[in-house]
């Protein structure tokens, strides 16, 4: 772990972990201030932590709590970051969080930022963002940070309310390999399917970490994102959640909702349409893709890269 500025704090457990290469999952923060409703947020903010430290796996919940930048939370930050959190922060939302001392839940973007600068190699995330269905022009700082940041994310795909398709495209521009775990298919978040392929398929935690060494080794310096599929028990398919996504994203055109207002509004508004089936859901594949990092952050323990370009 390399110095930080002094606005950065890293949890004892964390510092311990990095010291001693032991496995260490960085997990994002927006999920639990603005993803999630309460008290579901709180109950999935402990209980993540706690699966991932039954792995033998330390957890490195990031956000931004008073103005400190935190490398991981204990369950009672967590309580304390949804009570006190009114900002969600990506790249560009760091500074003046920290000059206001405000605090936040971080995006996949601010995330990756952090989790990076302390030296974690693998994060855990339901869905990375990408361009919006709503307007083309409206694209993610996720694929900007997949682009630029040398970690292995996992996710269950792309959120199903953008343009998949496009989001796709972006991602191969931008150089950011896109891995299916146990899968050749992209996965559409609340579905197993997209009908869109993947660039290579993966399918133990030790094929996908010797994939990203090789990556890094080759002088690459993007992400490598490893998309695996819903659990098929609590899938929605597509037949059923695309009607409620495609209603929900008329209603954010018609009311002239956009910018980081966008997801937390499509997001709750398919929970409503759907009667709470898409919440079950988006905690199934969150839990689910936060078990596969941990696996993937012990294969990544035999040999990390030397050096990271």
């Amino acid at each position: 772990m390399t110095s930080l500025p002094p606005f950065f704090v890293v949890q004892e457990e964390v510092q311990r972990a990095l010291k001693h290469n032991e496995p260490v999952v960085a997990l994002e923060s927006a999920v639990l201030t603005h993803g999630l409703p309460e008290p579901v947020n709180l109950e999935f903010g402990r209980a993540i932590q706690q699966r991932l430290r039954d792995q033998g796996v330390i957890p490195a919940t990031i956000a931004v709590l008073h103005g400190r930048i935190r490398i991981g939370l204990t369950d009672q930050e967590i309580g304390e970051l949804i009570a006190s959190a009114t900002v969600k922060i990506s790249r560009r939302d760091f500074a003046p969080a920290v000059a206001r001392r405000l605090s936040g839940g971080t995006t996949v973007a601010g995330t990756m930022l952090a989790a990076n600068r302390a030296g974690i190699r693998v994060f855990a995330t339901g869905g990375i963002g990408g361009v919006h269905r709503e307007s083309r022009m409206d694209v993610s700082a996720d694929l900007q940070a997949l682009a630029f940041t040398p970690m292995v994310v996992v996710c269950a795909g792309a959120k199903s309310i953008l343009n998949l398709e496009a989001t796709l495209e972006l991602l191969e521009t931008l150089s950011v390999p896109v891995l299916g775990y146990g899968t050749d298919e992209f996965p559409a978040f609340f579905s197993r399917q997209s009908g869109l392929r993947v660039n290579i398929r993966v399918d133990t935690p030790e094929e996908a970490a010797e994939f990203a060494r090789t990556h890094w080794d080759l002088g690459m310096n993007s992400a490598v994102l490893v998309c695996q599929p819903i659990p098929e028990a609590d899938e929605l398919p597509r037949h059923e959640i695309d009607p409620i996504e495609e209603q929900a994203s008329r209603e954010a055109i018609a009311q002239g909702i956009h910018g980081q207002s966008l997801t937390p509004f499509l997001l709750r508004r398919v929970n409503e349409l759907s009667q709470g089936r898409s919440l079950r859901a988006n905690l199934s594949l969150l839990y689910n893709n936060v078990r596969l990092a941990g696996e993937i952050a012990r294969a990544m323990l035999p040999r990390w890269p030397k050096k990271i370009v």
